[in-house]
């Protein structure tokens, strides 16, 4: 069997790797670099190890392609590509309009169509069965299904294999189609009623964590209002052994899914005349962190930050991950350079971002943490600067949220 999966990034290459174990699978993406460097054995996601990739392009099993024309005589075709937001943070459907284009230009026989990019209740029934349809250049009958990612980049005990994984067809053939693909390397399916409840149960999944975090991001503006601990407050809360889950306040969230994901359903409810104020306000308070942690900086630190040096630490959106997605650090530096700093970033992990490199650790007047790898020595970051604001908890007799 024949598998096409559109997207090699963190998740299109993760299904890659564990689907290339069972089927012979054609990845495609647009980026030239990036596939030259897989079919060379050599993985660009965390969580995919280079070993398994060189070992699937040995085999023939997997060949990653800018050919969109590889994909044809595919039995299933998964669309794995980024759904961002515009800039005035409106769902961005671009990916997935160019993966239909596709797939329709270059498949001539019915096949399982499944959706793995995130978005909003109909994308598959309103949106990608009708453009697929549309732009081909006779009619198919393809079997469509639904299924979103739920891939955690860096983390090793939940992957494709052991994590519960929602699916719904259109129709019941797709359904069934979807089951037997996926049950040859995942161990728990769970089936739903329609495609629009998988779909929105991803959003609302992170759309859960989304709101948690703006909670207790603005209580840790609170308890320092207040002239006490919040890690020892929320470490207090969390000995209730019922009715409370904990969560650690940030400089906000970055990655793909948490920063992204509510806009979508917030975007959703606005089109059905639902107010989804709860959601908007959460995404206000984590996407303003960042200029809450510096003012607080800038006043620990006489009144200016004005021709200051400030090292921001730790620029990925989550530890031990080059992944620097909708990163809260960017804004953090954004913020600085408004008040006049001078700022460099040291990040071990991600070493390349917009264009410079990481810096040596140290040098500066003031260093930010953001994000704190496991490879980072923390008795070095402490003595990195003369004043240190800790954004994640993790440090001790320096200032922080």
């Amino acid at each position: 069997m024949k598998i096409a999966i559109i997207g090699q990034g963190y998740v299109g290459l993760t299904i890659s790797a564990f689907a290339s174990e069972h089927f012979n699978v054609v990845g495609f993406d647009n980026n030239p670099k990036i596939v030259a460097h897989l079919n060379n054995g050599i993985s660009h996601i965390e969580g995919v190890d280079s070993a398994s990739i060189a070992s699937a392009v040995k085999s023939g099993n997997y060949l990653a392609t800018t050919n969109p024309a590889d994909i044809a005589g595919s039995d299933v075709v998964v669309i794995a590509v980024p759904t961002p937001l515009t800039k005035d943070r409106k769902p961005d459907l671009a990916f997935i309009e160019s993966a239909c284009k596709t797939i329709a230009e270059n498949l001539t026989e019915p096949v399982l169509i499944i959706n793995e990019s995130t978005s909003f209740p109909g994308t598959l029934r309103d949106f990608i069965k009708p453009l697929i349809e549309k732009l081909s250049s006779k009619q198919i009958n393809h079997e469509y299904a639904i299924s979103p990612e739920r891939v955690d980049p860096g983390r090793t005990d939940w992957d494709q294999k052991n994590t519960p994984r929602l699916f719904a067809g259109l129709t019941l053939e797709a359904s069934q189609k979807t089951r037997e693909f996926y049950s040859t390397f995942c161990d728990n399916l769970v089936e739903v009623s329609s495609p629009e409840v998988a779909e929105a149960a991803k959003l609302f999944e992170n759309t859960f964590r989304q709101v948690n975090i703006a909670l207790v991001n603005e209580f840790s503006q609170i308890a320092n209002a207040l002239g006490i601990s919040v890690h020892e407050t929320l470490e207090a809360a969390n000995t209730k052994p019922y009715g409370f889950m904990k969560f650690n306040p940030s400089a906000g969230v970055g990655g793909h899914c948490i920063p992204v994901d509510p806009s979508y359903l917030a975007y959703m409810a606005a089109e059905k005349g639902v107010p989804a104020t709860f959601i908007e306000r959460a995404n206000e308070v984590n996407l303003e962190m960042p200029k809450y942690i510096v003012s607080r900086v800038k006043s620990d630190n006489g009144g200016s930050l004005k021709g200051k040096s400030v090292q921001v630490i730790g620029v990925a959106y989550k530890p031990n991950v080059a992944d620097v997605r909708e990163t809260p650090a960017e804004l953090v530096i954004d913020e600085l350079v408004a008040q006049g700093a001078i700022v460099t970033w040291h990040d071990p992990v991600v070493k390349s971002w917009h264009g410079a490199e990481s810096t040596e650790l140290g040098g500066s007047d003031i260093a930010i943490v953001v994000t704190l790898h496991d490879a980072m020595d923390k008795a070095k970051v402490i003595a990195s600067a003369p004043y240190v604001f800790d954004t994640t908890g993790k440090l001790s007799g320096v200032k922080g949220l």
